[in-house]
C-alpha cells in the first residue's frame, strides 16, 4: 500500500485575489437584491403586496421584469465544469427560459466582460470564443440546449446572408478575425431574432 501525500491548496495569484473579491461582492449584491421583506416569515408576499391586494389596487412596488445580467466576470477563471454547480446556477440562470435574442445579447455581454478568444473554447485567462460563451450560458442555466442551438442557427443565417458558408465557430477562429467583428455578428443576429419575434 502506498502512502498518499496531501498538498495544500494553491494560493491564488495576487491578480486573481481582486477577481475573487469582486465575485464575492457580486454574489452578495445579487442575494441582497433578492431579499424580500414580508409581514411574517411564513408569508410569501411583501407587506406592500398584501396591502395592495386587500385594497384591490395595483401594487405600486411592482416594477418592470428583472433585466438579465451576464455572469460575474470572476467566473471566467473557474473551470467550465464548475459552472454547472447548483449554487452557481441558482445565482445566475438556474434554468431560466430566455429567448434566442436574449441568449445572443448575453453572448455579446459575456464576450465584453470575459474577453474574446479564438482557436479554442477558452484561453488560460478565461477569455471565450462564441461557442465558449454559449457553453458558459448553458452550464449556468441561461436557457437550454434548444435555445443555444437556435442561437447558433441565427448566427449562421447572418453569415449565410453575407455569402459566408463556413460554420460560425470556424468563422470566429479565422486568422485576422477581430473582437469587433465577432460582437457585430452576435448583435446583428440578436437584432434579427428580436425582429422575427415581433413580426
Amino acid at each position: 500500500m502506498t502512502a498518499q501525500t496531501l498538498t495544500a491548496p494553491a494560493v491564488p495569484a495576487p491578480e486573481y485575489a481582486a477577481e475573487a473579491a469582486l465575485l464575492v461582492r457580486e454574489i452578495e449584491q445579487y442575494l441582497t437584491a433578492r431579499v424580500r421583506t414580508t409581514a411574517h416569515p411564513l408569508v410569501t408576499k411583501t407587506t406592500a403586496e398584501l396591502i395592495a391586494e386587500a385594497l384591490g389596487t395595483p401594487n405600486p412596488a411592482a416594477g418592470p421584469a428583472p433585466v438579465l445580467a451576464p455572469p460575474a466576470r470572476a467566473l471566467r477563471l473557474l473551470p467550465d465544469w464548475v459552472l454547472a454547480f447548483p449554487l452557481l446556477r441558482q445565482l445566475h440562470g438556474a434554468g431560466q427560459q430566455i429567448s434566442v435574442a436574449e441568449h445572443l445579447e448575453l453572448t455579446a455581454l459575456v464576450i465584453e466582460r470575459y474577453g474574446w478568444h479564438r482557436g479554442t473554447l477558452r484561453s488560460t485567462s478565461g477569455r471565450r470564443c462564441i461557442l465558449g460563451v454559449q457553453a458558459v450560458l448553458f452550464r449556468l442555466g441561461y436557457g437550454d440546449e434548444h435555445t443555444a442551438i437556435a442561437a447558433g442557427h441565427r448566427l449562421q443565417a447572418v453569415l449565410t446572408a453575407r455569402g459566408i458558408t463556413e460554420p460560425y465557430h470556424r468563422w470566429n477562429d479565422a486568422t485576422g478575425r477581430t473582437r469587433t467583428e465577432v460582437l457585430a455578428l452576435v448583435r446583428t443576429a440578436a437584432t434579427h431574432a428580436r425582429q422575427e419575434v415581433r413580426s
